[in-house]
């Protein structure tokens, strides 16, 4: 094989996405896919590419060093892009010691391991680190021109970028996190960073925003109220539905690690973002609206679901990120309007109830632990 590539967490949400771009794209990289099967871990993500002759999967925890040590030998690993982590923002409020565990000594575990194993040997290795743009902190709401956002799904990318303001993070923004989450993924950036510092190891950090598309773990936002629509479940919106996010479809932030693995600037740190802010209850209306006509409901049937709840504790009202150096220097933009992706994705998991059904069951993680249980 030409490369040998470690990709940790591939069974989950962004993580099958590289996994399947990485299989597919290059027959002469050997993929090892690297995941302890959580309860966000599924192999059923990455069941259309499970026979090809260079993928293969390493059931582990990346905070077990001995184990992680094993694989890199075994396999003669050159590369590692590592997006394993806990990244629920609502249950590191709840058990911030679990995220601390994976994000901060799961990912040391993983550099010290690559440490030992290329053994100051760095031509062709590379340590690439998936991060959030939820390290930076938050950026206040404001309009300065004093216009009303795009609310349309047809909105260009530059009228939601700029409708909720003007302040953007960029690659240099200091950290500011705000939540045990932010904080766990912040200590590990400072990590890869520090391991490029002390010994020289190539790395690449990048921070990207908030990502949709399919295979995602139904506690997340959009597939949890495509679900509990289809359901006629209550729709849960913190506080006002005022917090803002920048979204991004998976695809095209699989396409920006790819970019990026291949011909970023080593010890460098790459933003990648949609360009397309939206505040949260705009955005759970356009899901309404699409499930509901998907669905062949009439136009406005599903608002009612809408719940308002307790604010989540620490809460951000703004993120944004500017991904203009990642366009100008490397040529990566993403591929389609809101619109677009949102629709995909609504339809994704409306045909896909199966798999819906057997997430939120636990079923596929009450059968993985028999699988692996004498392994």
């Amino acid at each position: 094989m030409k490369r040998n590539i470690l990709i940790t967490g591939g069974a989950g949400f962004i993580g099958s996405h590289v996994v399947r771009l990485f299989v597919n794209k290059y027959p002469d990289y050997r993929i090892v896919n690297l995941d302890k099967l959580t309860y966000a871990g599924n192999l059923a993500n990455l069941k259309d590419i499970e026979d090809r002759p260079n993928y293969l999967f390493e059931r582990a925890d990346i905070c077990d060093f001995d184990r992680v040590r094993e694989i890199m030998r075994k396999y003669e690993i050159d590369g590692v892009i590592h997006l394993a982590a806990e990244s629920h923002v609502d249950r590191s409020i709840k058990d911030p010691f679990t995220f601390a565990r994976t994000n901060v000594l799961g990912t040391l575990s993983l550099l010290q391991a690559a440490r030992e194993y290329w053994n100051g040997d760095w031509e062709g290795k590379l340590f690439y680190h998936i991060s959030t743009d939820e390290v930076y902190g938050a950026l206040e709401l404001t309009n300065p021109e004093g216009v009303e956002p795009p609310f349309t799904t047809t909105a260009s990318s530059s009228e939601h970028h700029l409708a909720y303001g003007r302040d953007f993070f960029y690659e240099d923004t200091k950290y500011n996190p705000h939540s045990p989450y932010s904080a766990s993924k912040a200590s590990s950036d400072h990590f890869v960073r520090a391991f490029h510092d002390t010994y020289g190891m190539p790395t690449i950090v990048t921070n990207c925003s908030n990502n949709y598309g399919p295979y995602q773990f139904p506690e997340k936002l959009i597939p949890l109220f495509i679900n509990n629509i289809r359901h006629g479940r209550p729709l849960p919106v913190y506080g006002k539905g005022e917090n803002v996010r920048d979204w991004l479809y998976v695809e095209d932030h699989a396409r920006a690690i790819d970019l990026i693995f291949h011909k970023g600037r080593v010890a460098d740190t790459y933003n990648i973002g949609g360009f397309n802010e939206w505040k949260n209850i705009d955005l759970i209306k356009v899901i309404i609206r699409t499930v509901d006509r998907l669905l062949g409901n009439a136009e406005g049937t599903s608002e009612h679901l809408i719940t308002y709840v307790t604010d989540r504790a620490g809460h951000d009202l703004r993120y944004a990120i500017d991904s203009s150096k990642l366009q100008r220097e490397l040529g990566w933009e993403p591929s389609l309007q809101f619109e677009e992706g949102i629709e995909k994705t609504v339809r994704w998991y409306l045909d896909n109830q199966a798999w819906m059904d057997n997430i939120t069951s636990g079923d596929y993680e009450r059968y993985y632990d028999e699988m692996y249980r004498n392994r």
